[in-house]
């Protein structure tokens, strides 16, 4: 009888202590951060349990752990229809995070395959509003459509939309060899503007340099021409005061020797013999010719009055 109570007070214990050990295996739990931990007790809302080491009563309370992390979700390759009817294949990733673990885990039976298909419904209709061109060139504008289409009705889940980004847009192949014409034609038509332009640039820089050239040209011109006629006119006022001083000196050297009509005559006769001298074709006599007589008619006077012995040839 001994043997077999204590067998059955070792079974007991072992028992209690398994029991133990299951109770604080159910009560003690752990929430790893970036996560929470949502506490129901017969299925109704309890509490949230932050990270860290936490205990709830077992069999009674359950708790199941929500991650609040933003969470990047890259949908499925779909295709989709633009405003201008062109079929192109569209891929976009979703960045969500839960902001209230109440609404996520009580107001939607499955917030995240309720996102995906969210996604797909607000890329097909957004994609459905732009043309093909705008789906290309507003990337950006389109996330930030997606973005504030889909917020209207994850926010009733306690999901938030942080940002969409549109990694893929493919459209049909002969799409993309209209595409890559164009391309070509505009990089030609640039390439052709550039060639003009430079073209245009070279010809004025050539008429600018003609210009400046012409206009150093006239500069020059111009400052030959003042300097050729400043020399002439130092030239002219050197002659006219040359000739002013030989006259001057002419005319004291006569009034020093008291000139008379004899003189003057002599003088004249001079002047019409170096006339006759030159070679010009015609020559211009004075009209006065009373004076030239009268200095004749003194000459031969003042001649007459000459000894003849004076005159005579030699060996008379």
């Amino acid at each position: 009888m001994g043997v077999a109570v204590q067998l059955v007070l070792l079974s007991i214990a072992i028992i209690v202590v398994l029991g133990v050990i299951v109770l604080l295996t159910k009560a003690v739990r752990i929430v790893q951060q970036g996560f929470v931990g949502v506490v129901t007790r017969f299925g109704e809302f309890k509490a949230i349990r932050n990270p860290g080491l936490t205990f709830i009563v077992p069999f009674i309370e359950v708790m199941k752990i929500i991650d609040v992390r933003e969470t990047p979700r890259t949908g499925d390759r779909q295709q989709v229809i633009t405003r201008d009817n062109v079929a192109v294949i569209v891929n976009a990733t979703i960045f969500s995070q839960v902001v209230d673990v109440r609404l996520a885990l009580f107001t939607n039976s499955d917030y995240l395959v309720s996102t995906d298909n969210l996604a797909r419904t607000s890329v097909r209709a957004v994609f459905g509003s732009i043309t093909l061109d705008e789906a290309f060139s507003q990337r950006e504008r389109i996330g930030t459509l997606l973005q504030t289409q889909m917020e209207e009705a994850t926010d009733k889940w306690g999901v938030r939309i942080n940002r969409v980004e549109v990694l893929e847009i493919t459209p049909p192949e002969q799409i993309l060899q209209a595409m890559a014409l164009q391309k070509q034609a505009d990089q030609e038509k640039r390439a052709r503007i550039l060639e003009s332009e430079g073209t245009q640039m070279s010809a004025v820089n050539v008429a600018d340099g003609e210009r400046q050239a012409a206009i150093k040209e006239a500069e020059g011109a111009q400052q030959s021409a003042i300097l050729r006629a400043e020399g002439l006119r130092q030239a002219t006022i050197l002659e006219a005061e040359g000739r002013a001083q030989a006259v001057s000196l002419v005319y004291a050297a006569i009034k020093d020797q008291h000139p008379d009509p004899t003189l003057v005559a002599i003088l004249q006769l001079d002047t019409l013999a170096k006339f006759a001298a030159s070679e010009n074709t015609k020559l211009i006599i004075p009209a006065e010719s009373a004076a030239l007589l009268g200095a004749a008619q003194a000459l031969r006077s003042v001649m007459s009055e000459v000894p003849s012995a004076a005159v005579a040839p030699p060996g008379s």
